[in-house]
């Protein structure tokens, strides 16, 4: 049974931990957080599986979201019982002012038409109102993506790490990574050997890659009893996309800034109060929401903005997930997984 050491135990790393164990590999993992901390990208994210209404954000990565879609369904089935796949589908809106934005969004969907696996479906007012009822206060069309779903990310870092410690995974908690290498790991105070080393640490691989970089995120969640949505709402506009992610029992996440800057401090008033006016400009419910969190990280990011694999004898690393690592992550796992043979030799 082949060892496998990896660091970092965001997203990636778990998921990629989850499938080799159940490949039958003996596995450990490194962090710097405890089994159950809150430091890393993952925490701050939404949980968007949409790569049709990220489509002009993402088109280097389209095909790989797609394929990441749909092995998404595999994992939450693996996960039964401990997350929610939600398929309540996405909503992309614009305020009569900013209809061109719409226009151009549907040009970018119209452009790569080829590429997409399904297509938006055009609501009039009467659609929109069957479908949304409290949207159709404010908006006379939209269109709409069956096909988009989202997950909760914090449900699924928790059930992956109940399931790993169900399997037996090794699990090295606070501990941080001082020097990797093939075949070896070094925290401060020990050396480990493994047939493989895979590193997923994101920010915390970053003198591994030439151009690597963080970009800033910041995103509220509150509380909304006056607000009834049931599916993911994008608002485009000139200067930023903005989104509305639905939790249970009235809580929604809206995000996201993106700014160019390594800075994780706490979230900026400019920042705050566009997020929450945008918000209360799809639905006057958000006027009397209570503000439950404000979270700020850094993604990780390389020129490209792709995601990038390097491949040695005894040693992978996989970074610049960017924003897209949620969904991302169970795609490049299983291309990881691929790259065990090469590395195993």
């Amino acid at each position: 049974m082949p060892s496998i050491g990896i660091a970092g135990a965001g997203i990636l790393g778990r998921v990629l931990a989850w499938r080799l164990v159940q490949a039958g590999f003996k596995v450990s993992l490194f962090d710097s957080d405890s089994k159950h901390g809150n430091q890393g990208a993952v925490w701050t994210a939404a949980g968007m599986l949409t790569p049709h209404t990220e489509l002009e954000a993402s088109n280097a990565v389209f095909e790989l979201e797609l394929s990441a879609l749909s092995r998404w369904t595999s994992l939450a089935e693996s996960l039964t019982g401990l997350v929610t796949l939600n398929r309540g589908g996405c909503l992309v809106v614009a305020h009569p002012q900013d209809t061109a934005s719409l226009a151009q969004f549907n040009q970018v969907l119209q452009h790569h038409a080829a590429r997409a696996s399904a297509q938006a479906e055009h609501l009039d007012y009467a659609a929109l109102k069957d479908l949304q009822p409290e949207l159709a206060e404010r908006f006379r069309k939209a269109l709409w993506f069956p096909q988009e779903q989202w997950v909760n990310p914090h449900e699924v870092m928790h059930a992956l790490a109940t399931k790993l410690l169900e399997a037996g995974v090794e699990w090295h908690e606070s501990s941080p990574i001082t020097t990797l290498s093939a075949y070896t790991l070094q925290t401060p105070h020990h050396t480990y050997t493994f047939d493989c080393v895979v590193d997923t640490r994101g920010l915390g691989a970053k003198e591994a890659w030439q151009g690597f970089r963080g970009v800033r995120g910041e995103v509220i969640e509150v509380f909304a009893p006056e607000v009834e949505l049931n599916c993911l709402v994008r608002l485009l506009h000139p200067r930023y996309a903005l989104y509305i992610v639905p939790r249970p029992h009235h809580h929604y996440v809206i995000g996201a800034t993106q700014i160019e800057s390594e800075d994780s401090s706490p979230i900026s008033v400019r920042s705050a109060l566009e997020l929450l006016s945008a918000a209360y400009s799809i639905h006057s419910g958000f006027a009397e929401a209570r503000i439950v969190a404000l979270r700020t990280n850094c993604r990780p990011t390389l020129p490209d903005h792709a995601p990038h694999l390097q491949v040695e004898r005894g040693l992978l690393r996989a970074n610049g997930l960017y924003r897209h690592g949620i969904l991302l992550s169970p795609e490049i796992a299983y291309q990881l997984e691929q790259q065990l043979e090469y590395a195993l030799c």
